[in-house]
């Protein structure tokens, strides 16, 4: 297979923001019904911890997860994450371009430990559920010990390469996982994204399809990073509650369930909070599709609605010390050569009076 991840050779070598968890899969769509009983692989065995960790909340929440329960094909969810401009493609393991640590397919996470995530948001019953890797990749149907070979690799050419020798390799790297491992990696971060983004937004069940579906991406890039997101989380969450102090004014008199008809300018401020962030200016590609599909009218007109965000969101602007230190140097060029040709202009006038 042929990797295309330029994306991801410009992050090893800038080390720009990585999504915390992020997952995504090119390749043939696998049916949601299959995600109720993980299937193995065909190279794995079940052991007594795969077994145990069968009755996992992990698990049980790929289990319990229903085309039905959202108003968005997951299917299409998981078509936009696997676009080289959201999240990576690698069948091998690499670092990740800030932490250095595991990553696999489309960004997903190899060694993160289970984490407790508490609901700050005493409204929203709804709980956080941070499983390990371990527990996510065994929800995925596959065998532990196949984890721990890949990191044994990984941890080996950690140890042996420069950031240019993996730069150098990423394309060449012998798969440890097939397109069709990574697709089921990626469903199963796509699934935990919506549980998660139903924590995160009291309201979830009655936004749009599209509005659900950027509540997913947003806990699937970003992870339990998105809690940072004060203010974005303020307005998404209108009404009382912890938040309340970093909220909009203009979206503090909402109360209960989102109404799409009040307050008009409610959503253009929802996008503007995340239109500030660094995040958005440092990927302002997959930030303006993101952030598009938080407008109501965004089923109505897709581009219209890119194109606004694109009109207000502008590239950040990268300045480098290369070119900086290089107009210095012809300054100072400059400079030297005229106060030389000065002097000697000085010099030949006294000689002429002499």
């Amino acid at each position: 297979m042929k990797l295309q991840q330029p994306l991801l050779v410009a992050a090893l070598g800038f080390a720009l923001v990585t999504p915390v968890f992020a997952q995504s899969a090119p390749g043939a769509d696998v049916d949601a019904s299959s995600l109720t009983a993980p299937a193995l692989s065909s190279t794995a065995t079940v052991s007594p911890a795969a077994t145990e960790v069968m009755t996992s909340p992990a698990v049980r929440m790929i289990e319990d997860f229903r085309d039905g329960d959202v108003k968005f094909n997951l299917n299409e969810l998981v078509e936009i994450l696997r676009d080289r401009r959201h999240e990576g493609w690698v069948l091998a393991a690499y670092p990740d371009p800030k932490t250095s640590q595991p990553l696999i397919g489309a960004g997903f996470s190899l060694d993160l430990p289970a984490r407790a995530h508490p609901q700050p948001d005493s409204l929203n019953p709804h709980p956080f559920l941070e499983p390990s890797s371990a527990e996510l990749w065994q929800a995925a149907g596959f065998d532990p010990a196949r984890l721990d070979g890949i990191l044994k690799v990984f941890h080996e050419r950690k140890n042996a390469w420069s950031k240019r020798t993996w730069r150098r390799q990423l394309f060449s790297l012998e798969p440890q996982i097939s397109d069709e491992d990574a697709m089921q990696l990626v469903r199963v971060g796509a699934i935990q994204a919506v549980y998660n983004a139903r924590a995160y937004c009291r309201n979830f069940d009655e936004l749009t399809g599209p509005q659900q579906m950027a509540m997913a991406q947003l806990v699937y890039q970003m992870g339990v990073n998105l809690e940072h997101f004060s203010a974005f989380l303020a307005m998404i969450n209108p009404g009382a509650g912890p938040r309340a102090a970093a909220i909009d004014p203009a979206a503090a008199t909402l109360d209960g369930p989102i109404s799409l008809d009040q307050a008009p300018d409610y959503w253009l401020g929802v996008q503007k909070s995340l239109m500030t962030s660094q995040w958005a200016r440092l990927y302002r590609t997959r930030a303006i599709s993101v952030i598009a599909m938080l407008d109501p009218a965004y089923g109505d007109d897709p581009t219209a609605a890119e194109r606004r965000v694109g009109a207000v969101l502008r590239p950040a602007v990268v300045r480098r010390s290369r070119g900086r230190g290089t107009v210095a140097t012809r300054q100072v060029a400059v400079t030297t050569h005229r106060g030389h040709a000065h002097k000697t202009a000085r010099r030949a006038r006294s000689r002429k009076r002499a």
